[in-house]
C-alpha cells in the first residue's frame, strides 16, 4: 500500500501510523492552517487528512471512525458516523466532523496536526447475485426483525 504526502507538515506532526502493538487503525490529524471551532449541531465539516492512499488491491478498503476519547469526552464524532474509502479512491482522505453536543455548549476546538479520526483497512468481499424467487436455506430466525431474537 503506498502513501502519498499531501501536507508537508505532515513530516513534522508525525505520518499516520498505529500508536500501539494493539492498534487496529492509524490515526489520521487535521492538516489545518489556524483551529477550527466546531459549533455544537453545526453541520459536519470536511477536515483535510494531507494524506491519499493507493491501496493496489481492490480486496481491501479504509473505515475512517471517530476516535472513541474524543467522542466521549469531548462530543466529536464523525459527520457521517463511518467513512468508507474504495479501493480505487486516491484522492486525499477528508475527515467528516460533527459536534454532537447539545446547543448551546462550548464549541469543540481542533488544532492543526492534532489526531481527530482513525483509519481501519478491512477485507472487501464482492459477490456474484443470483436472483431467487425463495431462499434454498433456511434459518431459524427467518425474516424476523429488529428485537425478534429478544432485547435483553
Amino acid at each position: 500500500m503506498q502513501i502519498k504526502v499531501i501536507d508537508p507538515r505532515l513530516f513534522d506532526w508525525g505520518l499516520p501510523d498505529f500508536q500501539s502493538e494493539g492498534a487496529a487503525a492509524i490515526d489520521l490529524v487535521a492538516c489545518l492552517d489556524d483551529k477550527l471551532y466546531i459549533e455544537a449541531q453545526a453541520p459536519a465539516v470536511l477536515v483535510n487528512s494531507g494524506i491519499a492512499i493507493s491501496f493496489d488491491d481492490l480486496s481491501l478498503a479504509g473505515l475512517v471512525l471517530p476516535r472513541s476519547g474524543l467522542g466521549h469526552k469531548k462530543g466529536l464524532v464523525l459527520g457521517n458516523t463511518v467513512g468508507l474509502i474504495d479501493p480505487d479512491y486516491d484522492g486525499e482522505i477528508l475527515i467528516s466532523v460533527w459536534n454532537r453536543n447539545a446547543i448551546g455548549t462550548a464549541p469543540v476546538e481542533i488544532r492543526p496536526g492534532e489526531r481527530i479520526g482513525q483509519m481501519a483497512f478491512v477485507s472487501v468481499v464482492r459477490p456474484t447475485f443470483e436472483v431467487v424467487d425463495e431462499f434454498t436455506r433456511k434459518t431459524a430466525r427467518g425474516a424476523g426483525g429488529f428485537g425478534s431474537t429478544g432485547v435483553t
